[in-house]
């Protein structure tokens, strides 16, 4: 039987404001998504901050994630269409958005984002996603939803810390015939590789392609020094410290 706590209506007019980091971050601090304090890295980097996207565990936090997403691809949809009018003749043209999620982190994500961009934007996505392990049964094959030959696809995903990740998505597009149109991320922890470039610098110079986040340090960093400065200063000056140690 459900409670009272479990149904409660969500405001329908909040559902229609665009994403906002500052409400997005505050979400993921309540949800333990976001955790400030001492982690190690597999870098052995101790870093002030934790983001684990496996925590966003709840439609309101799917839901606005899957805002952020949409906004920022409505957004790159409307430049490459305004570009590719400008350039052509009869003053038309048609844009297919195909958005793509590494599994298995990425499948609700590329999902909740083709609803989100139905429903605030009116763009009808195409939405797919791989399979670790290839089927070998009925369709078969690794790859699940939207055919993506000859496609530029949009890659989501939720943070990009070395890029290895990325890359083993970015090669199995390549073998189904596709390129990779961009990259959205989450999170861009904004710091340095092994290099002097962040994972996210040396991925869009590799590809050739834009790549955005969501949020980034910045963002964690002004978040602090403007919701509770007095109580968050020991917080707010490791962030600091922190990001210029290995911010980029």
């Amino acid at each position: 039987m459900l409670n009272a706590a479990t149904v409660t209506p969500h405001n329908q007019s909040a559902n229609d404001v665009s994403f906002s980091s500052h409400q997005f971050i505050q979400l993921a601090l309540d949800n333990q998504v976001l955790k400030f304090g001492e982690f190690v890295l597999k870098s052995g980097r101790i870093s002030p901050y934790f983001f684990n996207a496996g925590l966003l565990a709840s439609g309101e936090m799917l839901s606005l994630l899957a805002r952020g997403y949409a906004d920022a691809l409505a957004e790159k949809v409307a430049e490459q269409i305004a570009e590719q009018m400008a350039a052509s003749d009869n003053g038309t043209n048609e844009q297919e958005l195909v958005i793509f999620g590494a599994a298995y982190k990425g499948i609700p994500f590329v999902a909740a984002t083709a609803q989100a961009l139905w429903l605030h934007h009116g763009i009808n996505a195409k939405w797919g996603y791989n399979r670790k392990e290839a089927k070998t049964h009925g369709e078969g094959g690794n790859l699940v939803g939207a055919d993506v030959k000859g496609k530029a696809v949009w890659v989501l995903d939720d943070v990009i810390t070395a890029g290895t990740a990325m890359r083993e998505v970015v090669e199995i597009l390549e073998q189904a015939g596709a390129s990779v149109a961009g990259i959205i991320v989450a999170l861009d922890r904004k710091e340095k590789g092994l290099a002097e470039r962040s994972a996210i610098q040396e991925l869009a110079a590799t590809l050739e392609v834009p790549v955005r986040a969501l949020i980034d340090i910045d963002d964690l960093i002004s978040y602090l020094a403007e919701s509770s400065p007095n109580k968050d200063a020991t917080q707010l000056a490791k962030m600091q410290h922190y990001r210029a140690q290995y911010g980029v």
